[in-house]
């Protein structure tokens, strides 16, 4: 079934291609198949390959969720891709817009395919978050980055792709900058480190411990409403032994209150091994609810801590801040709850 400017199916699919689950090595030199049955609940990815680029690396520039606001943001994009020493190669369609959405699906994923199919593309950065991403992911060609996993790079709506790729290819994905955003120092130093293999990360000092304890495990996670968008969906990922990285913005907090209890209820949490809350931004004041009484969002970040009895800390530079992490999702880490300190172990 077919709309104007939409892909649609009548039903989901696990793969475009394939009717397969891949359990990849760590070098990347094999690739495991084996029959599929629910991908989201029947595996745990443990082998996650985690690609890195050199300078000169030519960098696809794609908008697969909301729309730039002109022409200023895309030369940024393309100065922050050579101050990388990277090579910016822009997508076809990454000028277009469609309301909220950077073009009708069909473009924005004919950028995505063009750039995870050409071997000649080292890696791909998402120039904007908003919304969109989750309306092509039936679409995306995972067989091609299985076949030559390549970073993909952003955050915010970026998150539907983060975790699709993760439960599709076990290719471990960056949860950064996107590509327009205006880099400091910190966040460029942070991206340019989780691309070359390096810790990203290190010691949170503005971060707070709400559950002492060590945890080790994957990082897993991204934009809370998104995460939630993809619960009971093939597209969600899988949280069994992770580490929970989790930021969102523009939500109240009894809005971020029922989302982590969604997730709490669903079962999603009950297996993550430790949380890192990163920044709740923009939080509205003028909710109907808050009116009836306000609660502060650490006192629920901790409940969610408790109930799990996990080592968590909130405040981590994660999220809609200009000083950033950039987190490889699918990379195994090291939560230090007491030093508030994240450490990627490979």
């Amino acid at each position: 079934m077919r709309r104007s400017g939409a892909i649609w199916t009548c039903s989901p699919r696990v793969d475009p291609a394939h009717n397969t689950v891949y359990v990849a090595s760590r070098d990347a030199s094999t690739t495991i198949e084996t029959e599929c049955a629910d991908v989201a609940r029947t595996r745990r990815a443990r082998l996650m390959r985690r690609p890195t680029i050199p300078v000169g690396a030519r960098v696809a520039l794609v908008a697969p969720s909301g729309p730039l606001r002109g022409e200023a943001d895309l030369q940024r994009a393309q100065e922050n891709a050579r101050a990388c020493g990277w090579v910016p190669v822009v997508g076809a369609h990454v000028l277009e817009r469609d309301g909220y959405l950077a073009g009708v699906d069909g473009h924005r994923l004919a950028d995505l395919n063009a750039a995870l199919t050409d071997d000649a593309i080292d890696a791909v950065w998402c120039a904007r978050g908003g919304y969109g991403a989750m309306r092509i992911l039936e679409h995306v060609d995972y067989a091609a980055l299985r076949r030559r996993p390549k970073p993909i790079i952003g955050y915010s709506d970026v998150t539907a792709l983060h975790a699709a790729v993760g439960t599709r290819c076990e290719v471990v994905t960056f949860h950064g900058p996107t590509a327009r955003a205006s880099l400091t120092a910190f966040s460029r130093t942070s991206l340019e480190g989780a691309l070359s293999s390096g810790d990203s990360c290190g010691t949170a000092a503005n971060a707070d411990t709400l559950r002492s304890g060590r945890a080790r495990g994957r990082l897993v996670g991204g934009n809370l409403a998104i995460l939630c968008a993809l619960a009971g969906t093939p597209y969600a990922p899988d949280y069994g032994d992770a580490i929970l990285v989790v930021e969102d913005v523009n939500e109240a907090v009894y809005r971020i209150d029922r989302m982590l209890t969604q997730l709490r209820l669903a079962g999603s949490l009950s297996t993550c091994r430790g949380i890192v809350f990163g920044q709740f931004t923009d939080i509205p004041t003028d909710a109907p609810e808050e009116s009836l009484g306000a609660r502060a969002l650490e006192g629920v970040l901790a409940e969610v801590a408790a109930a799990l009895d996990v080592p968590c800390i909130a405040g981590a530079p994660i999220g809609h801040v200009a000083d950033q992490w950039t987190i490889p999702l699918g990379a195994d880490a090291e939560l230090d709850a007491d030093e508030r300190a994240l450490r990627i172990l490979e």
